[in-house]
């Protein structure tokens, strides 16, 4: 049952990484840079963001 859970939890976070990943990727380097963010950071921000859901 742990396991199971552990899965979900872990396809859960990674939809939510997708989803980030997809709405930064759209954003323009002006735009990003308006919020202190550079196109590198974008996986980071995206995986930080996914895992602070799951709290």
């Amino acid at each position: 049952m742990n396991m199971l859970v552990a899965i979900i939890n872990f396809l859960r976070a990674w939809r939510r990484y997708n989803a980030s990943l997809r709405e930064l990727a759209q954003l323009g380097d002006r735009e990003l840079a308006d919020i202190g963010i550079t196109r590198s950071d974008i996986p980071r921000i995206a995986w930080d963001s996914a895992h602070r859901g799951r709290l």
